[in-house]
C-alpha cells in the first residue's frame, strides 16, 4: 500500500490543536510537508515543534484568522505564488456553540456558515489550480457525525455541517477527472478541548455532573470510549494518500459505532 506523500505539500487548517493538529503530526509523518494554519502564532510555531522532519520536509505556517477572509484569502494565495502546489487540503475549524436550534439568532447560522463554509470555499478556490496541474488532489473536510445523524443540542451545527457535507459531494464530481479527491471525515465523541465544552455546557443544562454527562455519552458508543485525536488523524492520513485514489466524495464516520445508519 502506498501511503507515502514524499514531496506533497499539505496545508492543514485549525493545526494547533486537537484533531487537526494530529491530522499535521500523521501528514507530517508520511513524508509530506506541512503548512500549519491557525490565527495564533505563538501556538503555530510551538506547534511546527512537533511535526517530523526525519524525510527532509519543509514545514511552515500561516498566521490567518477566519473571521478576516480576503485577508485568509491573499495569504494563501500569496504562499502558493511563492512556494508552489498545496496538494492535500485539510479543512478544519472549531464548530458552533451548542443549544436547541428553536432558540439560535440568525447570527449564529451566519457566523458559523462563513467559518465553515465560505471560508472552505476560499481555500479550494486558492488551491485547486495547482492541484488540476500536476493530477494530484486531495481535500479532506473534517465535520461530525451529524451530517448522518443530527445530534441533540447541537442545532446550529447541524444544520451548517450538512450543508459543508452537500458542498463536498458537489465538489468531488466536478473536480474527480483531475485526479482529485474530495471525502468528509466525520469525527464522533473525541478528546478534544470541544468535546469538552460540550460536556460541561451539558453538565449545567441538564443539572447533573461532569463525569455523569460524560458516562453517558461513554455509554451510546458500542467501543466504550471516546476516540483518541490520532485515531481520527489516521483516517485523514489515508485519505490524503496515494492509496486512497479511487475514494472520492464518501463520508466516513470515526465515532467507535456510535452512528446508528449506514
Amino acid at each position: 500500500m502506498n501511503l507515502n506523500l514524499t514531496g506533497k505539500t499539505a496545508l492543514v487548517c485549525g493545526s494547533t490543536q486537537g484533531i487537526g493538529k494530529a491530522s499535521a503530526i500523521e501528514l507530517a509523518l508520511l513524508g509530506a510537508n506541512v503548512i500549519l494554519l491557525a490565527r495564533n502564532e505563538a501556538s503555530l510555531q510551538e506547534s511546527l515543534k512537533d511535526l517530523d522532519v526525519s524525510a527532509g520536509q519543509k514545514h511552515g505556517y500561516i498566521c490567518a484568522d477566519y473571521q478576516m477572509q480576503e485577508v485568509l484569502k491573499e495569504k494563501v494565495e500569496s504562499f502558493i505564488t511563492k512556494n508552489g502546489t498545496i496538494h492535500i487540503l485539510i479543512n478544519n475549524t472549531g464548530g458552533p456553540a451548542g443549544g436547541l436550534i428553536q432558540n439560535a439568532n440568525t447570527t449564529e447560522f451566519l457566523s458559523a456558515f462563513n467559518n465553515h463554509l465560505i471560508c472552505n470555499h476560499i481555500l479550494m478556490q486558492a488551491v485547486t489550480p495547482g492541484m488540476k496541474k500536476t493530477q494530484f488532489g486531495r481535500i479532506i473536510n473534517i465535520i461530525s457525525t451529524s451530517v448522518k445523524m443530527p445530534l441533540k443540542n447541537l442545532g446550529v451545527s447541524n444544520t451548517i455541517r450538512a450543508a459543508v457535507a452537500n458542498w463536498s459531494k458537489t465538489l468531488a464530481t466536478e473536480v474527480a477527472p483531475f485526479g482529485i479527491t474530495v471525502n468528509n471525515v466525520l469525527p464522533g465523541g473525541t478528546l478534544t478541548g470541544r468535546l469538552q465544552n460540550i460536556i460541561e455546557n451539558n453538565s449545567k443544562k441538564n443539572s447533573k455532573t461532569v463525569d455523569e454527562v460524560q458516562t453517558e455519552m461513554i455509554h451510546e458508543i458500542p467501543m466504550g470510549r471516546f476516540a483518541e485525536a490520532h485515531e481520527v488523524a489516521n483516517a485523514v492520513a489515508f485519505l490524503a494518500s496515494p492509496a486512497a485514489a479511487y475514494i472520492t466524495g464518501i463520508n466516513i464516520p470515526v465515532d467507535g459505532g456510535r452512528t446508528g445508519c449506514l
